[in-house]
């Protein structure tokens, strides 16, 4: 691909993803994750391709120490997927350092949406995500839906995320390359709204756009999840320039039209 085409950057989306699936099979992980960013980085190197915008997560920072979490946060991540983005993050540094190739890290919490216009979605198969797997349980089927924990030391005992709208994250991404262009110099930022919302309060923000009852059947932890993950954007703010604008209800919302548009594709 570098070879037939002339690239000014990169934006590295492609990941392994699951939790749970990488605290069972770490290998594949490591492989796809970690092995495939050094395939991809040293492409880039031979092509000359000096620019890259990482798609990194909340996960290395592991069990907060303080909420909300800001960049200087330690970091000790809980599971093998958060340790694969750490691990990247540091082989970024050491490029940046050896070889002048210069990358902005883009920690994501927890992404959530669809495209206003409702063209772009989620698609997984097996689907992973909170919001749409809510939504297909019981929009669909009415089958429980699987909680997993809520004896965490949190407002209701369920885990509470920071939920970021996909497109104010896109609006990210492109400020963050602008970023790049202008300055030539490898930083790092958080991307959420610095609000933190448990997944019962997710449920309930569900059931109002779906106008119905969500069942719940209540499991045990999940392997790997942190009790609390909030984010501090103000260094995104700061130097970005960079806002969210979208409520989660709007972005549940979104998710939902989303879901109706591919029953009727």
């Amino acid at each position: 691909l570098f070879a037939t085409h002339d690239f000014e950057g990169v934006f590295h989306f492609a990941a392994f993803s699951q939790v749970g699936e990488s605290v069972v099979d770490p290998k594949k992980y490591y492989t796809n994750n970690v092995l495939g960013t050094l395939n991809l980085l040293d492409a880039m190197r031979m092509h000359k391709v000096e620019k890259f915008i990482f798609s990194s997560s909340a996960a290395v920072y592991g069990e907060p120490n303080y909420i909300p979490i800001d960049e200087l946060h330690s970091k000790n991540p809980l599971n093998p997927y958060g340790k694969t983005k750490l691990i990247i993050e540091n082989i970024l540094d050491d490029y940046d350092k050896a070889y002048g190739l210069k990358s902005v890290v883009l920690r994501y919490f927890n992404v959530v949406g669809a495209s206003s216009d409702i063209n772009i979605g989620e698609y997984h198969e097996p689907e992973t995500h909170l919001v749409p797997n809510i939504l297909k349980s019981t929009l669909f089927s009415n089958k429980k839906f699987e909680l997993y924990g809520q004896d965490y030391d949190t407002k209701d005992g369920t885990c509470v995320r920071d939920y970021i709208n996909v497109e104010d994250l896109a609006d990210a991404h492109f400020l963050a390359y602008n970023y790049l262009q202008k300055y030539n110099l490898s930083n790092c930022f958080n991307l959420g709204t610095r609000e933190g919302y448990t997944v019962k309060d997710v449920f309930s923000a569900c059931e109002e756009v779906l106008q119905k009852p969500i069942i719940l059947d209540i499991k045990g932890r999940r392997d790997g999840d942190a009790a609390k993950l909030v984010a501090d954007n103000t260094k995104a703010k700061d130097i970005l320039g960079w806002s969210p604008t979208r409520t989660l209800k709007y972005s549940i919302q979104t998710a939902y039209n989303w879901e109706l548009f591919l029953q009727d594709v």
